[in-house]
């Protein structure tokens, strides 16, 4: 009855199937084979994609879509390869399966789709806890992927999403955080679940936050996945990477208590508040106007609330870390800044910008009045 219910789905699929025109260089019998092929193809996968597939799927694509693989397109036979794993009993049995599946695509004609397959091999292994395995496919994955001018977009949005998996599960954070958003770069935030970006926003804050070498949350912020952390409760979390972004000393004070919330934010407690404190300071030197960055201990010392003691390490960590450009004359004890790193502004940074800018403008005013009455006719002149 099941196998009556499918051969009436792939009958009706294949009937309204749109026509084509007829290529020209194409005879009349290829054409339309390659089109028959590609309309099973396509209703396969429609057949697929229905939950009511789901226990068929593997028997169907053994005993059926195994017969005619070499002749359909390889990437939408690893596609079907893919969703016939999830009937697999166990990751074992998956893996044995995706790895056959991998092996089967593994031609120079279709290294795209052997690509696309051994992703789904490591991220198996992943689960498995066989790390160096998972490693060994991914690296290999990349070398074809960057043999290739351009590839499907499904192809490295599967490769992004294992890799960010892999950097996670390792505690590799800027890894975890350049890959984790290069596959949002690849998929429509819509076609996922809820709970998955909750879940990858969630990720991707706690991943630049207690990250060593990102200081600079641009493309996160302004990225729409994180209002999925309001949706989940994690506002606090979202009000905290934006505390970080503007250096806010005195918001981190009211948001710190969540930091217990979770594990890795509170193992990185100390670290927090010396990269807040490098926030604080990048910012102090950003209100400044060009003209006026030449900043004493002292008076680093009150925006940051960092130690006296300390001031000189602090900027020596932003010097090291490449927010800031300048100079230190210790005996003096002044930073001499001549840059600042870019960042992304909130509304009230903007403003402050706005208003150095007037100030700017005044100020040359201020000096071609100066000049102009100064040298009156010659300056007219």
């Amino acid at each position: 009855m099941e196998n009556q219910k499918i051969s009436d789905f792939l009958t009706e699929q294949l009937s309204q199937a749109p026509e084509q025109s007829q290529p020209f260089f194409l005879s009349f019998e290829d054409y339309w084979e390659r089109k028959l092929w590609h309309q099973l193809t396509d209703t396969l996968i429609d057949f697929f994609r229905t939950p009511e597939s789901a226990p068929q799927r593997l028997a169907i694509f053994k005993t059926f879509v195994l017969s005619f693989a070499d002749r359909i397109n390889q990437l939408k036979f690893v596609s079907l390869g893919l969703m016939a794993s999830t009937g697999c009993a166990d990751d074992q049995e998956r893996l044995s399966f995706l790895t056959s599946l991998a092996d089967k695509v593994n031609k120079p004609e279709s290294q795209d789709a052997y690509a696309y397959a051994l992703a789904d091999v490591a991220n198996v292994k992943q689960r498995l806890q066989d790390f160096d395995g998972a490693k060994k496919d991914l690296e290999m994955c990349q070398r074809i992927l960057d043999s290739f001018d351009a590839v499907e977009t499904i192809v490295h949005a599967s490769f992004y999403k294992v890799n960010a998996d892999y950097y996670h599960a390792k505690q590799e954070f800027a890894s975890f955080y350049k890959n984790a958003l290069l596959y949002l770069a690849c998929v429509n935030l819509e076609d996922l679940s809820a709970s998955e970006r909750a879940t990858r926003a969630y990720n991707l804050s706690i991943a630049a936050l207690v990250s060593d070498s990102i200081y600079n949350f641009g493309e996160l912020l302004m990225h729409p996945i994180l209002d999925s952390l309001t949706e989940a409760q994690h506002t606090w979390l979202r009000d905290l990477l934006f505390t970080f972004n503007r250096g806010d000393l005195a918001a981190y004070d009211v948001l710190a208590g969540n930091i217990a919330k979770d594990p890795l934010l509170a193992q990185h407690r100390i670290f927090l508040y010396q990269k807040i404190s490098l926030s604080a300071l990048t910012e102090m030197v950003f209100r400044r106007p060009p003209h006026d960055r030449n900043l004493t201990f002292e008076s680093i010392s009150i925006e940051t609330k960092v130690k006296p003691e300390e001031i000189e390490h602090l900027i020596m960590k932003a010097l090291s870390l490449g927010l800031l450009k300048g100079s230190i004359d210790q005996v003096a004890q002044v930073a001499q800044i001549n840059w600042v790193q870019p960042k992304v502004l909130d509304l009230k940074q903007i403003e402050g910008m706005r208003n150095r800018l007037k100030d700017w403008d005044a100020g040359v005013n201020q000096l071609g009045h100066w000049i102009e009455g100064v040298g009156k006719d010659v300056w007219a002149a």
